[in-house]
């Protein structure tokens, strides 16, 4: 395994003009944060690939681009391939030759033996490009769940890609006009879902797609999908055992490393799991590191110490009061697009403080996704009953029901009267994903100004009810489960976890997020998988025996900060002056005195803003990043 890296290329359309190495090299010098280890290139032709390197394994021989026996064929690649030495025993016995000993390597020769569906044998996370010379294409493919990134642009005389956008944005030619439906998708959403990103000049390739760049045309096709139907026949005892199996199994090949390897360890459910398997296959030291709070309501330190002593693990925590001052510029510029996941802070302080101990990390990502783990799954209770009343005395779902919300004034108890109201009622997908909307449909009418009200018209809804309701997954909760993995998994949750880690050189692995264990648990009949309607029911059985009863069964706790307290305080006179400032109010994006009002509201208690709040600081500071700077080369803004 080659380990995470960076990569970059540029095709230009005329084969008789080469790229100029400086062009190349700068977008490679913008990705060095993701392989600081090692760098190489390719230039023929008109073809020039970079690749920056994290080592992991083949630390001697693994450096890239690496080409096949005749040299007609280049790949640089991002991520790792863990089923990759069974895939090269098979290659060699068909007579392949290896040079090296790393998966990069095997991808290459499985792309010799089987072309494009060489994607389909693959085993773990990853993005790569092979320029195959002979075809004159470039084959491009990302992984089935969309841990790895991969950004593209089709020029007016190139084709060009890179791991982030922020490389693509050191070649000149490339335009930075805003796509303003990206915009609204992310105050809805708090991110840009592929395959927008927030230029109109450049694209991201969906998760299990593959890109074919040939005569100066793209082509693009999906190669996987994740289907619920149909259920397998299985008994609870056979599954339990499987399960274990699974998992296990996901668990050990991640373990494969030539550098220090350890284990982010919350003290909830999924990570504690993922620890005990470790367990199971290290008989030495065991790394595990958590991070906490000085605020009670967000520091699960305790519970992470238990699950520490209980496995015996070489432990480190880590109690911080985070300077979100200094830290958020560094993440908007890590992240290169809005994002608002105030998430992010801890996991980039974890982060940082792992990687002076070890250079790979596994977590419990996913297991929340395929077992059933949020809250919001199994529904809202008293709304429930709510619609159990006879439609016809339902009082906000009479005509002009909208009309009298809207009169309302913007408090806390209106955006209740909101959340309860309408046609949402009888439009389960819409219900749901309003559960995790930043700025609300009326909310979008009041905020923006008036060259930009008609996106408050855009039905952002049309992106994840796509996955919602096509005929992949039958049942209501299932439904909730596959839209979330096919939009909020690869656009929030796992950018939120490659942007922090290789910010700080560090590898992450996610075994609960194996393909194989994903089609599994899909596949398991729901009444073993989500048992009396209890979340995680069925993970909880299986590891039963692995952790005690009172960490099994308490209640979940998010992995967030308490940016709501901050806005108050130590963060609402930077958060004033850098969302009301002259620079953002000559955008002509929003409507100021809502967004003052937003704020003050927020200040004096009278409703929570904190995720909008830190939307709008997240993107004006994206703004002033990205579009108010030509040249992004000096790295993060200081304050």
């Amino acid at each position: 395994m080659i380990g995470m890296c960076g990569i970059c290329g540029k095709i230009n359309f005329d084969s008789s003009r080469p790229v100029s190495p400086e062009e190349i090299k700068s977008m490679n010098l913008l990705l060095h944060h993701r392989g600081p280890d090692e760098e190489g290139y390719y230039f023929r032709d008109n073809v020039a690939l970079g690749h920056k390197r994290l080592s992991i394994i083949d630390l001697k021989t693994g450096k890239q681009p690496i080409s096949n026996e005749d040299e007609s064929c280049v790949i640089i690649f991002n991520g790792e391939i863990y089923n990759f030495l069974y895939l090269r025993e098979s290659l060699i016995k068909k007579g392949h030759v290896f040079k090296t000993n790393s998966d990069t390597e095997t991808i290459l020769h499985l792309y010799e033996e089987y072309g494009k569906s060489c994607v389909e044998l693959l085993r773990g996370m990853f993005a790569f490009a092979i320029w195959d010379h002979g075809k004159k294409e470039c084959f491009i493919a990302r992984d089935r769940v969309g841990k790895k990134p991969l950004y593209y642009a089709l020029l007016s005389d190139s084709f060009v890609f890179a791991s982030e956008l922020k490389a693509l944005l050191a070649l000149p030619g490339i335009s930075r006009e805003i796509d303003y439906e990206a915009l609204n998708y992310y105050l809805s959403f708090q991110y840009v879902p592929a395959p927008h990103s927030i230029f109109k000049s450049i694209k991201k390739l969906e998760p299990a797609h593959t890109l074919v760049f040939k005569n100066n045309n793209i082509s693009l096709e999906r190669y996987w999908d994740l289907s619920y139907e149909p259920k397998m026949r299985i008994t609870e005892k056979d599954a339990l055992e499987q399960t274990d199996a699974m998992i296990d199994e996901a668990v050990r090949i991640r373990l494969l490393s030539e550098v220090p390897l350890g284990c982010f360890l919350s003290g909830g459910v999924d990570s504690s799991a993922i620890v005990g398997y470790m367990r199971r296959h290290i008989t030495g030291d065991l790394n595990t590191f958590s991070i906490g709070f000085e605020e009670e309501t967000h520091n699960e330190l305790p519970f992470a110490q238990k699950v520490a002593q209980l496995f015996e693990t070489k432990h480190q925590e880590f109690v911080v009061r985070p300077d979100a001052i200094e830290v958020l510029p560094k993440l908007v510029w890590h992240f290169d697009e809005p994002y608002a996941d105030s998430s992010a802070l801890p996991t980039y302080y974890l982060s940082k403080m792992t990687r002076q101990y070890v250079t790979v990390a596994l977590n419990g990502d996913g297991g929340d996704e395929s077992f059933i783990g949020y809250e919001r799954y199994v529904g809202l209770p008293r709304l429930r009953r709510y619609m159990a009343i006879p439609r016809f005395l339902r009082v906000f779902a009479q005509p002009g029901a909208k009309a009298l919300f809207r009169s309302l004034p913007d408090s806390a108890l209106a955006e209740k009267l909101y959340y309860a109201n309408t046609f949402s009622l009888y439009d389960a997908g819409r219900l749901y994903l309003q559960m995790m909307t930043i700025f609300r449909d009326y909310q979008k009418e009041r905020i923006y100004s008036p060259r930009l009200k008609h996106l408050s018209l855009l039905d952002a809804y049309q992106y994840p009810l796509g996955y919602y309701n096509d005929i992949l997954a039958k049942n209501e909760v299932e439904k909730k489960v596959r839209s979330d993995i096919m939009t909020y998994l690869h656009g929030a949750l796992l950018p939120k976890v490659d942007r922090t880690t290789m910010a700080n050189s560090l590898e992450g692995r996610a075994p609960f997020l194996d393909y194989k264990v994903m089609e599994y648990a899909a596949r398991l009949p729901l009444e073993i998988k989500f048992g009396d309607g209890i979340l995680k029911y069925h993970l909880k059985k299986v590891i039963k025996d692995l952790l005690p009863h009172d960490l099994l069964w308490r209640k979940k706790q998010g992995f967030g900060v308490p940016v709501g307290h901050w806005f108050k305080r130590d963060l609402y006179e930077f958060t004033r002056d850098i969302i009301l400032s002259q620079k953002a109010s000559e955008r002509d994006i929003f409507d100021m005195k809502y967004v003052a009002k937003i704020l003050e509201d927020h200040r004096a208690g009278r409703q929570n803003h904190h995720h909008r709040l830190w939307a709008l600081l997240c993107l004006e500071l994206w703004f002033m990043t990205f579009i108010d700077r030509a040249d992004i080369s000096s790295g993060p803004l200081s304050f």
